[in-house]
């Protein structure tokens, strides 16, 4: 049933309404990164002043090059949090396409949306950090990353899906009732997070994926399309 639905999901990355998110939260943290890499060059010029032109051109230079190469490990996780403000639209288009003989989920309220999608990137900046620090025992970084990952990759994707059917407890429950489940789907989705670039479709991928695993889990809202 899983395969089943990361192919459907898949399957409809490349659709417009996808691209249109895709790219609406794509130019919004390359702005917000723009802006973030100028102030801190801007800060780190002004605190730090040699005598030497070459050595200040030096350190400009190493400067700036650590700032985009840390923004480049930023871009996935900000862009998550960008697209989080657009899922409802995601989860319309794959219900639209693969379940219109059902009910459409209600789209949840827009700083509703922004507090969930700070929330998930706390956690999964926080969660990665420990990661981070785990780099100097072979193996077990690895581990955690895709356990730690997928726990919460699953727990946040099925928790806004289901959350356009249910209230918060009521979703909670649901995904109680199928944490095995809820967990090896996030473990899915964080293998394509762990891929450069193609880490870009994550939030696309996993709430397409997501709204087909809630319809096959969920008694009330089960459709015929993944039955099988």
């Amino acid at each position: 049933m899983l395969f089943s639905a990361a192919g459907r999901a898949f399957s409809q990355i490349l659709s417009p309404r996808f691209r249109n998110v895709f790219w609406k939260s794509l130019g919004l943290t390359v702005l917000m990164l723009i802006a973030f890499v100028v102030l801190l060059q801007n800060l780190a010029d002004s605190f730090i002043a040699v005598s030497s032109p070459w050595v200040d051109t030096a350190i400009a230079f190493l400067t700036g090059f650590g700032l985009l190469l840390g923004a480049g490990f930023l871009i996935a996780p900000v862009m998550s949090v960008f697209a989080g403000l657009f899922l409802d639209d995601i989860s319309e288009a794959v219900e639209a396409r693969d379940y219109p003989q059902d009910t459409p989920g209600a789209a949840m309220p827009v700083g509703r949306s922004i507090i969930l999608s700070a929330r998930f990137l706390l956690l999964v900046v926080a969660v990665n950090v420990v990661a981070l620090f785990l780099l100097l025992v072979p193996g077990i970084n690895l581990i955690i990353f895709f356990v730690a990952n997928g726990y919460l990759l699953g727990r946040e994707y099925f928790q806004f899906v289901a959350m356009r059917f249910y209230s918060e407890s009521e979703a909670n429950a649901l995904r109680s009732r199928h944490a095995t489940t809820v967990m090896l789907s996030g473990l899915i989705i964080a293998l394509l997070l762990a891929v450069p670039l193609l880490n870009l479709l994550t939030p696309l991928f996993a709430t397409a994926f997501m709204v087909h695993v809630f319809k096959r889990l969920d008694g009330k809202h089960q459709s015929r399309v993944l039955a099988g």
